[in-house]
């Protein structure tokens, strides 16, 4: 991963130290703004902001930072402060205005390289995580998947989609359709974790579609109880004229009304047991197979691959 960081001084005395530590990082590098300047550097959206406090012409560090949490694509790009203000009343008013790091110097180039170094690390691993569901992503995915065959581990993927989700949204719009990914999210989580025994698995891959990894035996169980909970849930997205009539008029591109049913749920369901898949991908093509065969079943259903 790439990682931009910008270090915000009037002297360029920080940047040369850090460039100096992170030469041979090829996948890291830094640009300095003079703190009268940093609206212009702000538009690149920086991995991390570093401010050095001693060496900048300004009466307040804080009205720096408000520019940087004022500006939207910028309101979540974590700020690490240098100062050699180590009095309490000075660091409690730093961390409370939404700054993420107070570092006191002078501080060993070492540490200060190990600090920026394990920011960076979470930063990568954040990115793995969804926004929307907070549950992990593509590749925490995948390391999950190829961590259990590697183990030779007998477990079941749940493949999960929803069906007729595009419709929803272009009558309910976005913002309505993320909180069905949302609801959605919540009643996999809770059902597939209702067993605090076994040690179980939900990911998020994106859009409508997710993922789980389950020891459990009893996963049909667990995906007969998903379902009803889906169907009772997802009834109360919609309006009461569309609950009535039972599915959803969207015109098309000539501006033709079609009928689609209500939001359901899709469910392929795929074992894994040792020897039987050699990697992830076997799993995926697999898993695509049988989450169709659910698919082309009106309504919420789910269907099982058991073929060894």
């Amino acid at each position: 991963m790439i990682h931009e960081i910008l270090v915000i001084e009037d002297e360029d005395n920080l940047i040369h130290t850090l460039k100096k530590l992170f030469k041979s990082d090829t996948d890291t590098s830094f640009k300095v703004s003079h703190s009268n300047k940093i609206n212009e550097f702000l538009l690149d959206i920086p991995s991390l902001i570093i401010i050095n406090e001693d060496n900048i012409n300004t009466d307040s560090l804080l009205d720096i930072c408000k520019v940087i949490r004022e500006n939207e694509d910028n309101s979540i790009t974590p700020i690490m402060v240098l100062t050699s203000d180590n009095t309490i009343e000075h660091e409690r008013s730093i961390l409370k205005n939404e700054i993420e790091f107070y570092l006191v110097q002078p501080i060993d180039d070492k540490c200060l390289f190990y600090t920026v170094n394990n920011v960076l690390r979470l930063l990568d691993r954040n990115r793995g995580i969804s926004p929307l569901t907070k549950l992990p992503g593509n590749l925490p995915i995948q390391s999950e998947l190829k961590r259990r065959l590697l183990k030779k581990q007998n477990f079941s993927v749940l493949y999960f989609d929803l069906d007729n989700f595009k419709a929803y949204n272009d009558t309910y719009g976005f913002v309505n359709g993320d909180e069905i990914i949302k609801e959605t999210a919540r009643i996999i989580l809770k059902n597939v974790n209702s067993d605090d025994t076994v040690h179980n698995f939900v990911g998020h891959i994106g859009g409508d579609d997710f993922v789980a990894l389950v020891s459990n035996e009893n996963y049909e169980e667990m995906c007969q109880n998903i379902i009803l909970e889906f169907d009772k849930k997802i009834i109360e997205h919609f309006s009461e004229a569309d609950r009535e009539r039972g599915y959803l008029e969207v015109p098309n591109r000539k501006g033709i009304i079609e009928e689609f049913p209500l939001v359901s749920l899709s469910i392929g369901i795929v074992e894994v047991s040792k020897g039987r898949f050699h990697n992830i991908l076997e799993i995926g093509e697999v898993g695509a197979q049988v989450k169709h065969l659910a698919k082309v079943t009106p309504g919420s259903a789910y269907a099982i691959n058991r073929r060894k």
